[in-house]
């Protein structure tokens, strides 16, 4: 693997996303209180240290599911065409379900898939994003919680890739090319 041509600036770090995720736990937990499976559904690939770090926080019982959409490849800026590549494997039809997202930027991926998930008739939608753009929105759309708000930056780190590279940071950071 070629050397990076960019640094990288923690802009979150790990201590600040534990501490969050903890409060936004408690708060999915008293929305869906009651329930009698919640189908917590992380968008691949950016959501999945997200969605197990979220998962083991929950007081309830929650099935994951996963299901792949792209509008970025291995670019920088979103391609504003959202792609499939995984669907679901389960059903959602009459359940409650939250989508785990890492970071609603033009808004067009969680639009999309959101479209599609109503389609299937589930009982109750929500939505959680790590990371909220708002800078950069084209599509009026916003998650039920929201993690952090950051500036138009590009970020990697905690499950975000630039070029499928730095995933696997432990905080996120702001990309600095050299």
């Amino acid at each position: 693997m070629s050397p990076r041509d960019y640094e990288i600036d923690e802009l979150i770090s790990a201590k600040r996303i534990a501490a969050r995720i903890e409060g936004l736990s408690r708060e999915i937990c008293d929305t869906f209180a009651g329930t009698d499976q919640l189908v917590v559904v992380g968008l691949l690939r950016g959501s999945f240290v997200f969605i197990a770090d979220l998962v083991r926080e929950l007081d309830l019982p929650v099935e994951v599911d996963f299901l792949e959409a792209s509008s970025y490849g291995d670019a920088m800026e979103s391609r504003r065409e959202v792609r499939i590549l995984k669907d679901l494997s389960g059903e959602i039809g009459g359940r409650d379900v939250l989508v785990v997202e890492d970071i609603v930027d033009t808004g067009f991926t969680l639009h999309h898939v959101l479209g599609l998930l109503r389609s299937r008739g589930p009982a109750r939608l929500e939505t959680i994003a790590l990371l909220d753009k708002p800078s950069r929105r084209e599509v009026d759309i916003k998650a039920t919680w929201t993690g952090f708000e950051i500036p138009d930056e590009f970020v990697v780190g905690y499950g975000i890739d630039y070029a499928q590279r730095d995933r696997n940071l432990p905080y996120i950071g702001t990309v600095r090319f050299t």
